[in-house]
């Protein structure tokens, strides 16, 4: 199935985890101070990352700072802190889901489920010629822009925009259709399941984000444009 990484502090959860996890066919690796599961992650890139976010060392959200700068993995943060900072700054940081703890077994392996299917790494065969999901994994020629959902590739003018699985999703949905708007509904719907609630202000997040990327790659870039009030639409350039 997929390769682990589990950082947390705590050795009681990472047994009950990494048990939890294995038992559906996962390979798990885990660590327990952010130091030494960013070193591991850098060095041996995992499916999927799973960080706690008071840790040791560096804590889960730094970790996912450094990590954000060079690797587009899927990440799952957990917090025991009911704060909705925390949520809103972890996935302004990139992150895939987000889980406080305490959690059910059940419920983190239905989380861990969702974001490897939507990252393509689900052990699933390939969906058949035709079909609705086939034609959702073809590739997406907009002016500048080039998507592979089945290689999970960006490229802005030939040049590549390392983007985060919800990121990849989000800009899909608007690519699809360009210069048609889709409300922030719609992009949560194309972008997570339907256990997963995100708020308005989520979407937006990933948005200032992935534009950031492009403009890092070409300053110009206005190919994503806000509807104050209504949602988003991609602009063909």
């Amino acid at each position: 199935m997929a390769k682990i990484t589990l950082v947390d502090d705590d050795e009681n959860i990472v047994t009950s985890v990494s048990l939890a996890l294995e038992s559906h066919g996962h390979t798990v690796k885990a660590y327990f101070d952010g130091a030494s599961g960013l070193a591991a992650l850098e060095n041996d890139a995992p499916d999927l990352a799973i960080l706690d976010v008071k840790m040791p060392r560096m804590d889960g959200m730094e970790v996912l700072r450094r990590l954000r700068r060079t690797s587009d993995m899927p990440v799952i943060i957990l917090t025991s802190k009911d704060e909705e900072i925390d949520e809103i700054l972890g996935f302004n940081l990139g992150a895939d889901d987000y889980m406080h703890k305490p959690f059910s077994q059940r419920l983190l392996i239905e989380r861990v489920k969702a974001v490897l299917r939507r990252a393509g790494v689900d052990g699933e065969e390939p969906p058949p010629a035709g079909s609705a999901a086939a034609e959702a994994s073809r590739a997406i020629k907009r002016g500048k822009l080039t998507l592979d959902p089945a290689r999970h590739d960006c490229l802005w003018e030939g040049r590549p925009v390392k983007l985060t699985v919800t990121e990849f999703l989000l800009l899909q949905s608007l690519a699809q259709r360009p210069g048609f708007v889709k409300s922030r509904d719609n992009l949560m719907d194309a972008a997570y399941d339907d256990q997963v609630y995100v708020d308005d202000r989520t979407i937006d997040s990933h948005i200032k984000r992935m534009r950031k990327k492009f403009r890092d790659v070409d300053p110009e870039f206005d190919a994503i444009e806000t509807l104050y009030g209504v949602g988003y639409r991609y602009r063909e350039t």
